[in-house]
Formats: structure tokens, sequence, C-alpha cells
């Protein structure tokens, strides 16, 4: 499982997550299992230790 180390990092990877780039510009992390979107970065750049969909 991943953790969160306080270090700007991230311990081991986030199983069954993946995200894109929205058409909005921001990245949505989506479900692997059923494709549901489920989050929204608003912040600007990416979701840590998540893959990113081609």
């Amino acid at each position: 499982m991943a953790g969160n180390t306080g270090k700007n990092h991230r311990d081991g990877a986030v199983k069954g997550r993946s995200q894109l780039k929205g058409p909005n510009g921001n990245y949505i992390k989506r479900n692997t299992s059923n494709g549901q979107f489920m989050d929204q970065k608003t912040s600007g750049g990416k979701f840590k230790g998540v893959r990113t969909e081609k």
C-alpha cells in the first residue's frame, strides 16, 4: 500500500487508480476496476504515485 512520507514523495504505488488529463487541463483520477471518475486535481500538476493513461 502506498503511504505518504512527509518528504514530498510517496512510498509505493497507488494500486487500482489511473489519471488522465481532462479537457479543462486538470488531471482526473479514475478507478481502473470500473472506470468511474473519482477526483479532479485543481491545484495543478499530477497526482502523486498514480499511473498516467495514454
